[in-house]
């Protein structure tokens, strides 16, 4: 299903200071409905849906009532467009340690031990943000042979895809956005992944579940809020990788798993964003 000709409404943000606050406001878009970004020099362009859009859906929005920070947005409908197109213009190909390149269909490759190829729409997971990059660095790390992989709030799917051409037995790819879903299952069939299945929902889906290996990309609160469920489906002696949070967010991160037995690791950081690896207790 392509995203052609759909109507939609642009806000553009101008935060003061813009870091690290650009970033933060992005995340908490995301979780309004917000389904795509472009950064700018005064802050971030983000775009949502004209049937999503209402007068109070800025309310939500934590960071626009914080103190710490000045916001101020200008909005505007968006005539019809091909958002594929526009997408594509924006979209580099991204290589991570030299070992593993994520690409366009339209970008030449360059033979890397590890090649992804992402159909590039608006839905997040590219590897162009910090944490998707950690990710990949933490996955190329590790040694996922004949594990059961969860790869949560996956986006495009590219660290559950990164995890089946690492080895892993079987990966679940889960999101809560029908866009990033319908991406992932294209971006699976494009690069020929097999024992991949993605998942529509949320938290919900890992009933009944059980994992030797998670990826937790989310954000924060959603992190905070679901920590025990990943819990609840981790192996004893299993690995959980969180990011999408910031250095300052970290103690929170380690207590709430320290209260389900998840222990801290190491983490790596870049431009203030973690990524993090822990372990349950065996």
């Amino acid at each position: 299903m392509k995203k052609l000709d759909l109507l939609y409404v642009e806000y553009d943000f101008t935060v003061t200071p813009r870091e690290p606050w650009s970033d933060v406001l992005v995340a908490q878009l995301g979780d309004a409905g917000f389904d795509s970004f472009i950064d700018t020099d005064k802050g971030v362009t983000g775009y949502i849906l004209k049937s999503l859009d209402h007068d109070g859906i800025l309310e939500s929005v934590e960071l626009m009532q914080f103190d710490g920070c000045d916001i101020a947005f200008a909005k505007a409908d968006i005539p019809p467009t091909n958002w594929n197109h526009e997408w594509e213009k924006n979209f580099d190909p991204i290589i991570v340690d030299d070992r593993c390149e994520i690409r366009a269909p339209f970008h030449e490759s360059r033979g890397l031990e590890y090649e992804i190829v992402i159909e590039p729409k608006m839905s997040f997971g590219t590897g162009h943000h910090q944490t998707t990059h950690m990710m990949i660095q933490h996955l190329l790390k590790e040694n996922l042979t004949g594990l059961d992989v969860l790869d949560m709030g996956s986006g495009t799917g590219v660290l559950a895809i990164l995890a089946m051409m690492r080895g892993a037995a079987t990966a679940h790819a889960i999101d809560i956005d029908t866009w990033c879903f319908e991406n992932a299952v294209e971006n699976v069939e494009r690069n020929n992944i097999k024992n991949l299945e993605v998942i529509l929902g949320g938290a919900e889906q890992l009933a009944g579940k059980s994992y030797d290996f998670i990826i937790a990309n989310i954000n924060r609160n959603i992190l905070l809020a679901d920590i025990p469920a990943y819990a609840a489906v981790l192996k004893p002696g299993g690995t959980i990788l969180f990011s999408g949070f910031y250095t300052e967010d970290l103690p929170a991160i380690q207590q709430a798993c320290k209260e389900v037995g998840i222990t801290y690791d190491y983490h790596l950081t870049k431009d203030n964003w973690v990524g993090v690896k822990m372990l349950k207790n065996s």
